[in-house]
């Protein structure tokens, strides 16, 4: 019985220490980025792509490029795919105002065939919204 004890209380200070450790939410999301008084504006110059077509197999890259139209830091703070078959990632670090950046992401096109349709969706510390979203399409063919 004081095993079962034992383990219940290491189970318990272990549980603990890792709900501290990741408690904080975003990754890394500083804390600037989260006072509306830091807002910014943001403009699209690609918020929608067209690809045309890829055979099946091919992984496409994809970007989207975008200017920080106002006079606070822009910070991307979370970059997500609509589905497993993209990646994507934020920049790395704050974009300067009046100066552009760009979203990377993949798209994995195995077993893809046909119109293919997806969205990433953007947080970031930008006045109206936080949200917005990008789109690209692009028609897989099947491989011969």
């Amino acid at each position: 019985m004081k095993y079962f004890l034992a383990l219940i209380s290491a189970a318990v200070f272990i549980g603990c220490d890792y709900a501290d450790k990741t408690a904080s939410g975003s990754a890394n999301v500083p804390n600037e980025a989260l006072d509306s008084a830091k807002y910014t504006t943001i403009q699209w110059i690609d918020s929608s792509r067209n690809y045309g077509k890829i055979t099946e197999g091919q992984t496409l890259d994809v970007s989207f490029r975008f200017k920080n139209t106002g006079d606070k830091p822009l910070i991307i703070m979370d970059v997500k795919p609509g589905c497993g078959c993209t990646a994507a990632e934020p920049p790395k670090e704050p974009i300067a105002p009046g100066a552009e950046g760009v979203i990377k992401a993949s798209f994995n096109s195995h077993n893809r065939p046909g119109h293919n349709s997806k969205d990433i969706y953007v947080e970031a510390n930008t006045k109206g919204t936080r949200s917005h979203t990008v789109h690209f399409e692009v028609d897989v063919e099947k491989a011969n």
